[in-house]
């Protein structure tokens, strides 16, 4: 991958810059560098003052690349800052450059340097895993590590496509959903059997070999071998058809129903491209976007719009070279991979992916054909995707300046934290915080506290969000301490805010910052105060704290207003700050309710034997099967338990003094 100092564009700079001090410091620093740089590939990256990641790049020749820094004349502002700010480097040698470009991308994504494109919103995406570990396999939803046994069919662009597949399967191959300790303890068919969504191995209804057969078909079809499948059926249906068994062609029936409903709704079918991932990059507005569409077994499965964070100097192959590389980072390649736009390196990006994948992975930009169409079809994705965000983003920016001036803050908030508290008579209290901001709610940087102390009376919802701040706010303190700018920025104004020193040189200054600059309680005077003098504890006086108190018999639209040294007071009616409001505080409600009956789901669960060191899944398994329920393996005595099948004496004594202290 091209570094991107090597694509920008001249900016007009000239010798004058040279005489700058702060240009020479960092010059002085990569010439220094530069004596005992190697001719080979490899990473270097670029550090601050304070030792934080500035750039990340990869290089042919460090020694070439890096000696480039070193010449001021032709550089873009962008490089220009970087250089300035440099005080010091570090370099990893590799073998090829196709290893230095995935160290690079591994990198990028794990230090987030400011001057790189960044790719944002990097959530793993959901698979359909077919279980390999058990008898009778089960269909199910996975994201994250493929460390579970099965074959693993994806990605899809999300959760509800995977739900919505998954409920075709079932209807189409009539495999098992549920968990393996739930299909052991059947005695009878579940409902899912009931409605032809299983085919019950659970309980015998099925043989092992038809159901192996229902798995085998389901997945050849996930596959790509769909219309075999179909073919199959069909003359399954015939067959049966003949021999007047009308109850079995039935059931072949409605299976080639469903399988035709699955793929009637998966959007454009391509006929000549049976495994792709589909890239296509806009750009606007000085924001960019590229729009991902995934094509397994020749359907589509889905699409996600990303917005990379990137200096508006670079253009847009830039851009997508450096986003596939991070893509690509933690995620399997399909065989090939299709842009909108060529890329300066794109032969070495298709050789670092194949090695990788251990098989040969192309990137094409396609001129014509379906291929053309497939592309051109993203590329009206990313621009209709960007319009909205664009419009998104101006809506937004006007309300943020109506919270400025209803809160009488010196300057639009770019960070905005809501607390709540949700528990029932003090049980399985949970503490909520939401974070929203220029471009709407950020459900990354959500945090949810569970209630430890054990010294709060239950319900003390004063006790409550003192323990929640003084939690949140610690840790702040302890991993982005504020600088002297800050806090005399924070102070301005009725409450101040706690806003970052605005800087348009850095190309960071469009982040969100680590420090609120504004606090919203759910609450009235009485919870204010307490959040005011747990933050005053802190030794923090200058963070804006408003709480919001619900209306009379909890009215939306007449809620009260409470600022510290102020009387209380209410937006109008209509007021769209007042809307605005409302939903960050119901935001807040909803996640701290959520986490609150997910946790009180789990108690209600648990099971007593998962509190006995040394009794896993397996031993648990067989404990059941012999006793049927927890209650009874508590009383069991000790003959009772070492006869069980897999549970040796010294296990039987520690799962009785568990239940017999």
């Amino acid at each position: 991958m091209q570094d991107s100092s090597t694509t920008e564009t001249t900016s007009g700079e000239n010798d004058d810059a040279a005489a700058k001090p702060e240009v020479r410091k960092g010059v002085e620093v990569i010439a220094d560098q530069v004596k005992r740089l190697p001719m080979g590939p490899g990473v270097y990256r670029m550090f601050d003052e304070n030792g934080d990641v500035l750039y990340v790049g990869k290089a042919r020749s460090l020694k070439k690349r890096v000696t480039s820094y070193t010449r001021l004349q032709g550089q873009s502002n962008r490089i220009m800052r970087m250089i300035m700010l440099t005080a010091s480097m570090e370099f990893v040698v590799t073998n090829t450059e196709a290893e230095a470009l995935l160290l690079e991308a591994n990198l990028i994504k794990r230090l987030r340097p400011r001057f790189n494109v960044l790719l944002r919103d990097d959530k793993s995406f959901p698979y359909i895993l077919i279980t390999g570990d058990h008898d009778s396999p089960a269909i199910t939803k996975h994201r994250g590590a493929r460390k579970r046994k099965g074959d693993y069919f994806g990605p899809f662009a999300s959760a509800g496509a995977v739900d919505r597949t998954i409920n075709a399967l079932q209807k189409a191959f009539l495999i098992r959903n549920c968990s393996d300790s739930y299909y052991e303890n059947r005695s009878r068919p579940c409902l899912l059997f009931q409605i032809k969504r299983c085919s019950g191995p659970c309980t015998g209804e099925i043989d092992h070999e038809d159901y192996a057969g229902l798995v085998a078909e389901a997945k050849a079809f996930l596959s790509g071998r769909s219309q075999l499948v179909k073919k199959e059926l069909a003359q399954q249906m015939e067959t049966a058809s003949e021999a007047l068994d009308f109850e079995r062609a039935a059931i072949c029936r409605d299976r080639l129903a469903a399988l035709s409903h699955t793929q009637a709704h998966q959007g454009i079918n391509p006929q000549t491209v049976e495994e792709a991932d589909v890239f296509a990059i806009h750009q606007e507005g000085g924001q960019t976007c590229v729009q991902v569409f995934f094509f397994r077994t020749g359907q589509n499965w889905g699409n996600r719009a990303y917005f990379p964070k990137a200096d508006k100097t670079l253009d847009e192959p830039s851009i997508l070279e450096s986003f596939l590389a991070q893509f690509y980072d933690d995620k399997p390649a399909p065989r090939l991979i299709l842009l909108s736009h060529e890329i300066p390196e794109q032969s070495l990006l298709a050789e670092a992916l194949s090695e990788r994948a251990e098989r040969k992975v192309e990137v094409l930009t396609p001129k014509r054909g379906e291929k053309k169409e497939l592309t051109d079809h993203a590329l009206t994705n990313a621009r209709e995707a960007l319009g909205r965000r664009l419009a998104e983003s101006s809506s937004q920016a006007r309300l943020l300046k109506g919270v400025a001036e209803a809160f009488e803050l010196s300057a639009p908030p770019r960070r905005i934290e809501v607390y709540d508290n949700s528990h029932i008579m003090g049980t399985n209290a949970v503490g909520g915080m939401i974070v929203a901001g220029e471009e709407g709610f950020a459900k990354g940087q959500y945090r949810k506290f569970n209630i430890k102390s054990e010294d709060l009376v239950p319900g003390d919802d004063y006790g409550m969000m003192r323990e929640v701040l003084t939690r949140r706010f610690s840790r702040l303190i302890k991993e982005h301490q504020r600088d002297d700018a800050t806090a005399t920025l924070s102070a301005e104004g009725t409450e101040g805010t706690a806003q970052d020193t605005p800087d348009e040189t850095t190309a960071s200054s469009a982040d969100m910052p680590a420090w609120p600059d504004l606090v919203l309680i759910d609450g009235g005077q009485g919870q204010l105060t307490t959040a005011r003098e747990t933050l005053e504890e802190l030794g923090l006086t200058d963070v804006p704290l408003v709480g919001i108190a619900k209306g009379p018999d909890r009215d939306a639209g007449r809620e009260k207003f409470f600022v510290t040294g102020k009387p209380s007071f209410m937006l109008p009616e209509r007021d769209p700050v007042l809307y605005f409001v409302q939903r960050l505080r119901d935001e807040a409600h909803r996640f701290a309710i959520g986490s609150h009956r997910a946790r009180r789901k789990r108690d209600i669960t648990k099971n007593p034997l998962d509190d006995i060191a040394g009794v896993g899944p397996t031993r648990k398994r067989a404990l059941l099967r012999h006793f049927g329920t927890a209650k009874a393996v508590s009383k069991a005595g000790m003959d009772d338990l070492s006869s069980v099948p897999g549970i040796s004496e010294a296990i039987a004594k520690l799962v009785y003094d568990h239940f017999h202290e």
